[in-house]
C-alpha cells in the first residue's frame, strides 16, 4: 500500500550556470544550523574540487541534507553547464520537486530552459527562486514574466504553472514572497519547500527497490552508489539483486555491506533506510548509474532514461616529444589508460576507447569544457601526455547521409559588436534564428550552428566583443552536414632547432607574428612558438645568437625590446591547435607542437595531402 513519508522532502536545485545555486545551498545549510556558531565556513562549500572553486562552476552533483521544523530536506546541487547535463538528468529521478534559480537581471537563459524542460517532463513541481535581487540592475517583474512564458513554451500543466515565486538574495541570506519586502532569512523558502514539494511516497511493505542515480568514488571503498529508496526497506548485510531497465540480461546477486544517509555535509552510517530516504551504498564493486537494487524475491527494475551521447572527441596519447618525461610523474601508456578508465567510474557522459596504437586513446565527451576539465585534473595529478585537436562525432542517418551535432548558441553582446559576431558565425556555418534587444544597450542573438563551428571560437569572441559578450551554447540535434569550415586563417611559427630561446632570435621572430614564449625557455625542432600573421607556417631559429665582431658602432648594441609573449591558457591552446598539431601537457607547461617534428617529413606529408 502506498504511503507518504511526511518527515522528508527531496529537492534538486537547478539553474543556468552562475545564477547562484551553490551559494543558495550554502545559505540553507547555514540557516538550518548545520554549522556551529563559530565555525569557519568556506564560500560555496558544496564545490569541493579545486577546479570547481577556481572557475566558479559545479561539475558533479552534490548531496546534502538540512532539517527544518522536524522535516529532513535532502538537497541535491546540480551543475548548470550543458557539458555536464548528463548529471542533471539523472539527479531529477531521485527527487520529488525542484527549485529553479533564475538571476534577477539575466532572466531565463538556455540552460534554464534545458533543466526546466527535464523537470517538467518528469512531472516534478517547481518552486521558482528569483535570486540576486540585490543587484542594482535587477528586473524582477520582467524576469517573472519570462519564467512563466518559458513554462508555457514547455507545455507545463496548470498545477505546474501555479507555482510559488520566492525572491532572494542568497549572498545576503534574505528571501521573501514580495521583491520589495524581503525578510532577514530564508524562512519563506523553507516554508515553500515543506508546503509545496510533495512528500516522497512508496510501499514500505513491498520488496526493496533503490534506483542508483549517481556514482561516487572513494579510493578506500571503491564505487559508492547514491539513490532514493522507492519501495521497501534496505538494510545492512541484506542479500539483493542488481538489475537494469536497459540491460534485460543483467542480474547479479550482491550484498549491501554498508549504508549511509546524508546529514549536513556528512555521510552518516545507518543500519536501515526506508522509502524516500536518499542513501549511499558501498561494497558493491560493479554498480552503475541506472541500476536498480531489488529484493531477491521481487526483482523489478525501475525505468531510467538513457544518458546523452557524447558529441566531441580527442585523442589522448603518450608524450613523445624531445622533452618527454622530464616534468610529469605519470608518463606511460599504462598510467594514462588506468587514469582514463578510472574517470569512467564517476563520469557517465565520458567514453574511452582503445585505438590501433597502444599509446593512444580516443576520449569522447559532451563538449570542450567537459574534456578540458578532465585534462586539467590529470595535469594537476602529475600526468604528462599529449592531446589532438577536438573533433566532432559524425553519424549516418537512415538515408545514409552524413549528419553532425548542431548547437543553439545564445549570445548577448553590446549593440556595436553585433555585426562582427554575425559575420564571424556566418563564416562558421551559423544561421541567425532570432535577434532581440535587451536592456542596457545589449542585443541577444540566437544562432543554430554546427558544434565544430564553435570549436576555437570563444577566444576570438572575447577579443571581438572586448570581453563584454556572453556566449551560451546547448546541444540541439544531429542534422545533415553543413559543408567545410575554414578554421584558422593564420599559420604557426615553428622552432627550427632544439635548444634554449634567446632574446636575439626572438626579436627577429616577433616581426613575423605573435610569440607564445619568452627568452630562456626550452624549445625543440617542430615546436610551435607563435602565430604567424600570414596563413602559411614559417620555421624560425629562436636559438640564434648575435655574431660578435671587433667593430663597435654607436647604437649597434642598443637593448633589444621584446613584446611580452601571449601566454595561452589550456582552453586557448586547445582552441588554437590545428589538425596537424598536438598539445603537449605536463604539470608545469603547455607546449604546442607539430605531429611530425622533422621538417623534411612534414613537407612530404603536406605534399601528399595536396
Amino acid at each position: 500500500m502506498l504511503t507518504k513519508r511526511e518527515d522528508i522532502r527531496n529537492i534538486a536545485i537547478i539553474a543556468h550556470v552562475d545564477h547562484g545555486k551553490t551559494t543558495l545551498v550554502d545559505e540553507l545549510l547555514k540557516q538550518s544550523g548545520v554549522f556551529r556558531e563559530n565555525q569557519e565556513v568556506a564560500e560555496r562549500v558544496m564545490d569541493s574540487n579545486d577546479i570547481e572553486r577556481e572557475r566558479g562552476i559545479t561539475i558533479l552533483s552534490k548531496n546534502t541534507a538540512v532539517t527544518y521544523k522536524n522535516t529532513k530536506i535532502n538537497i541535491v546541487d546540480t551543475p548548470g553547464h550543458a557539458d555536464f547535463g548528463g548529471e542533471v538528468e539523472r539527479v531529477l529521478k531521485m527527487v520529488d520537486g525542484a527549485i529553479l534559480v533564475v538571476d534577477a537581471f539575466e532572466g531565463t537563459m538556455p540552460q534554464t530552459k534545458f533543466v526546466l524542460k527535464k523537470a517538467l517532463a518528469l512531472k516534478l513541481p517547481v518552486i521558482v527562486c528569483v535570486n540576486k535581487i540585490d543587484r542594482p540592475e535587477a528586473r524582477c517583474s520582467e524576469v517573472v514574466d519570462e519564467v512563466l512564458e518559458l513554462f508555457m513554451d514547455l507545455d507545463a500543466d496548470d498545477k505546474q504553472l501555479d507555482c510559488p515565486f520566492i525572491y532572494a538574495s542568497a549572498k545576503n541570506g534574505q528571501s521573501g514572497t514580495d521583491p520589495d519586502h524581503v525578510g532577514p532569512d530564508m524562512m519563506p523558502l523553507f516554508e515553500a519547500i515543506v508546503d509545496y514539494i510533495p512528500a516522497p511516497e512508496g510501499d514500505p511493505e513491498a520488496g526493496t527497490q533503490v534506483l542508483i542515480s549517481t556514482i561516487d568514488y572513494n579510493d578506500y571503498v571503491g564505487r559508492i552508489g547514491v539513490g532514493k529508496v522507492s519501495n521497501g526497506v534496505i538494510r545492512v548485510n541484506q542479500e539483493a539483486v542488481i538489475v537494469n531497465a536497459h540491460e534485460p540480461d543483467k542480474q547479479k546477486k550482491v550484498k549491501v555491506s554498508s549504508l549511509y544517509e546524508y546529514d549536513g555535509l556528512n555521510k552518516v552510517a545507518v543500519k536501515e533506510a526506508t522509502i524516500g530516504s536518499i542513501v549511499a551504498i558501498s561494497g558493491i564493486a560493479d554498480i552503475h548509474i541506472g541500476d536498480t537494487i531489488c529484493a531477491v524475491d521481487a526483482v523489478e527494475p525501475i525505468p531510467f532514461q538513457k544518458i546523452s551521447e557524447p558529441t566531441i572527441a580527442m585523442n589522448f596519447m603518450v608524450n613523445d616529444s624531445p622533452l618527454a618525461g622530464q616534468e610529469g610523474k605519470f608518463v606511460t601508456s599504462r598510467h594514462i589508460r588506468d587514469r582514463l578508465f578510472k574517470e569512467l567510474n564517476t563520469d557517465v557522459s565520458l567514453r574511452v576507447e582503445e585505438t590501433d596504437s597502444a599509446d593512444c586513446f580516443k576520449v569522447s565527451g559532451r563538449g570542450e569544457l567537459h574534456l578540458s576539465v578532465l585534462i586539467e585534473n590529470m595535469r594537476r595529478e602529475g600526468y604528462e601526455f599529449a592531446v589532438s585537436k577536438a573533433e566532432v562525432l559524425y553519424k549516418q542517418d537512415s538515408k545514409g547521409r552524413k549528419t553532425e551535432p548542431m548547437e543553439v548558441a545564445y549570445i548577448d553582446v553590446p549593440d556595436e559588436f553585433t555585426g562582427t559576431v554575425i559575420e564571424k558565425l556566418g563564416q562558421r556555418k551559423g544561421e541567425l534564428q532570432n535577434m532581440t534587444p535587451i536592456t542596457g544597450g545589449y542585443t541577444r542573438l540566437e544562432f543554430s550552428i554546427p558544434a565544430r563551428g564553435l570549436i576555437g571560437y570563444r577566444g576570438e569572441f572575447m577579443t571581438d566583443t572586448k570581453g563584454n559578450g556572453i556566449i551560451n551554447t546547448i546541444f540541439d540535434e544531429y542534422a545533415p552536414y553543413k559543408g567545410d569550415i575554414q578554421y584558422r586563417k593564420q599559420g604557426s611559427l615553428i622552432a627550427f632547432e632544439s635548444g634554449e630561446s634567446i632574446t636575439y632570435g626572438l626579436f627577429n621572430a616577433q616581426e613575423r607574428g605573435t610569440l607564445f614564449i619568452g627568452p630562456g625557455e626550452k624549445v625543440y625542432s617542430g615546436m610551435v612558438i607563435g602565430q604567424n600573421g600570414k596563413p602559411e607556417d614559417v620555421e624560425i631559429n629562436v636559438c640564434k645568437k648575435k655574431q660578435l665582431t671587433n667593430t663597435r658602432a654607436s647604437g649597434s648594441d642598443e637593448a633589444l625590446r621584446l613584446t611580452p609573449p601571449k601566454i595561452l591558457s589550456l582552453e586557448q591552446a586547445l582552441e588554437f591547435i590545428d589538425a596537424d598539431e598536438l598539445l603537449e601537457i605536463t604539470p608545469e607547461n603547455l607546449r604546442i607542437r607539430k605531429k611530425i617534428l622533422d621538417p623534411t617529413l612534414r613537407k612530404r606529408a603536406g605534399f601528399r595531402k595536396e
